[in-house]
Order: C-alpha cells, then sequence, then structure tokens
C-alpha cells in the first residue's frame, strides 16, 4: 500500500510540474556511455526546486542494495545509541581483506572515509538487530528488510533503496529533518563525515556504495549534495547516481567518481 501510495504522489508531483522544473536529461546519456555503465541521475536544486533527473524510471522506481551508503544511517544510529566512539580507536583483526586502507586501526573518521566494512559490521552487532530493525522501520528506510546476519543484510541484497528515496534521505540528513530521532550533534558528526572536498568555490559532501545487483552486476552509489557560491547567494544541490556495468571493483571505484564530476560539470554547479 506505501509503494502505491508513494507512486501516486510521485506521479501527481511529476505530473504537475512544469517543464521549468522538471528537466529530462536524455542528454547525460553519452556520459554514462562513456564509461561503459548504465544507470541514472538526479540532482535537486533546493533554492529553485529545480529538479534533473536522468532516466527517471531507473531513479524512481528500481530498488537496490545500499551497499556502504548505508553507512550513513548505521553512523546516525551508532552514535545516537552511543554504540559508536567517534574517537575510540578501534583495533584491527589483521585480516587482509585486499584493500589497504582497511588493514589498520581505524576511528570513525577514517573508517568512514576509506569505507572499512570489518568496522561498520562490528558496529552493527553492537547495535542489534532488534534496534536496527526499530530505526529502519521508523525511518522508512528502502525495503526496511533485516535478512540474515545483522552485520551483512546491506551487503546482501535483502535490503534495497530506491534512488529517490536516498536523495529524501541526503536532504533530510543536511536540513536535520529526523525530527527527535537523531540529535543535533549526531546529524552534524555524519555530515562532517561526508565532507569530501572543500574549495573557495565549493564544499561537496558524500557517500559511496559499492555491490552488486541482484542479478549478480556490479552496481555503484554515490549520494550527497554540493554547496557552491558564497554568503548570501550559497546554494545547495542534492544529488544521487546510481551506476551498473560489466566492470571490476577497481575499475568502478574509479569511474564512478569521474562520472560524478562530469555530471555535476554538466549542472554547472562546479
Amino acid at each position: 500500500m506505501r509503494s502505491i501510495t508513494l507512486f501516486i504522489l510521485i506521479t501527481l508531483l511529476i505530473t504537475s510540474c512544469t517543464r521549468n522544473n522538471v528537466n529530462n536529461k536524455a542528454e547525460y546519456k553519452p556520459l554514462f556511455e562513456k564509461y561503459g555503465v548504465r544507470g541514472c541521475w538526479g540532482m535537486l536544486d533546493n533554492s529553485y526546486n529545480q529538479f534533473s533527473v536522468y532516466n527517471l524510471k531507473r531513479f524512481r522506481d528500481s530498488a537496490y542494495s545500499p551497499a556502504s551508503t548505508f553507512k550513513i544511517v548505521n553512523s546516525l544510529i551508532g552514535i545516537e545509541t552511543g554504540k559508536l566512539d567517534e574517537k575510540a580507536l578501534a583495533k584491527w583483526d589483521g585480516v587482509d581483506r585486499g584493500r589497504p586502507e582497511w588493514n589498520q586501526d581505524q576511528d570513525f573518521t577514517t573508517a568512514f572515509k576509506n569505507s572499512t566494512v570489518w568496522y561498520f559490521q562490528a558496529l552493527a552487532r553492537r547495535i542489534g538487530k532488534d534496534t536496527m530493525q526499530r530505526y529502519l522501520d521508523t525511518l522508512s528506510y528502502g525495503s526496511k528488510k533485516i535478512i540474515g546476519a545483522v552485520d551483512s543484510f546491506w551487503l546482501n541484497n535483502s535490503l534495497t533503496i530506491k534512488p529517490d528515496e536516498q536523495m529524501g534521505l541526503v536532504k533530510k540528513l543536511y536540513f536535520t529533518q529526523f525530527g527527535k530521532l537523531f540529535s543535533n550533534r549526531t546529524m552534524s558528526k555524519v555530515k562532517d563525515a561526508m565532507l569530501v572536498e572543500k574549495t573557495d568555490k565549493y564544499a561537496l559532501s558524500y557517500k559511496s556504495g559499492l555491490g552488486t545487483t541482484k542479478a549478480g552486476i556490479p552496481m555503484g552509489w554515490v549520494i550527497g549534495w554540493v554547496e557552491y557560491g558564497i554568503n548570501e547567494s550559497r546554494k545547495i544541490n542534492f544529488f544521487v547516481l546510481n551506476i551498473e556495468g560489466s566492470k571490476t571493483d577497481n575499475e568502478m571505484i574509479e569511474l564512478r567518481k569521474k562520472l560524478l564530476f562530469d555530471l555535476l560539470k554538466a549542472e554547472k554547479v562546479i
């Protein structure tokens, strides 16, 4: 029932919008083809309520594993419940997981930046399945399903989320719109961790993710926001990039960032 209601609301919103505030960017197709991937893109200009989208059907209707983008929610829950001490150092267990940046002791800042899976798996175990489920239900996060172990449900395609839901999540985080669910301190800590690049012209914050589709095809996410301009004219745009293709993990890691910057430049925000 909720998915039908959501579909109707989105459909009414889109059909009621004028060409001035919903821009279908079919011309972005060559940018995806350049990197040998398919997918979707959405960007919301919050100042003018302008929404740019490439591949609206995928953006609105298709759900995928959140992969490491779930670290946003995992971190929020962990800090709020006191299960995550952002200053504490977690000891590496000595197991080589194939990523040099993972094979070392981690605190919250480095683990978030390096997207260190073992760190956040340990955090999920401390949070526990019951508490995790309560938060997923309250947040109405994607499919809200925890199937299997609490330290892997966001990686095994039991939990899925749509790109438009991801955009709603980052917008709520930026504007601290979770009501009393998370404190301002908790949200501020996670927002700080998402800052990737800051120049005199823009500040770029995001979380990436890497997984597979239910068909086993490599899949990647980048979700977040970009602030640009100065003083009174400073603007905020929210974005979601979702891609898939026959690529290795290293190729997907590299190309999703390049495609993100191509799209941000095409949108004229950097």
